[in-house]
């Protein structure tokens, strides 16, 4: 067993790339299964919109105008 990169055969690298390739597919596909499709196409999903600006502030000075 090859413990540095540096002096690592090409079957260890080949190793590396197989493990690396095997994570990327078990990651997408596990993200492609929990992603929500709605079961029912006329289902809508509530739809979020900005009202009107404000200002924030957290300053303790009066303004005197």
């Amino acid at each position: 067993m090859n413990h540095s990169i540096y002096s690592a055969d090409r079957s260890t690298h080949l190793k590396i790339v197989l493990v690396a390739l095997l994570a990327a597919i078990a990651v997408t596909s596990l993200s492609l299964s929990l992603h929500c499709y709605p079961s029912d196409p006329t289902d809508r999903r509530a739809v979020l919109r900005a009202g009107t600006p404000i200002a924030v502030s957290s300053s303790t000075i009066d303004v005197v105008r």
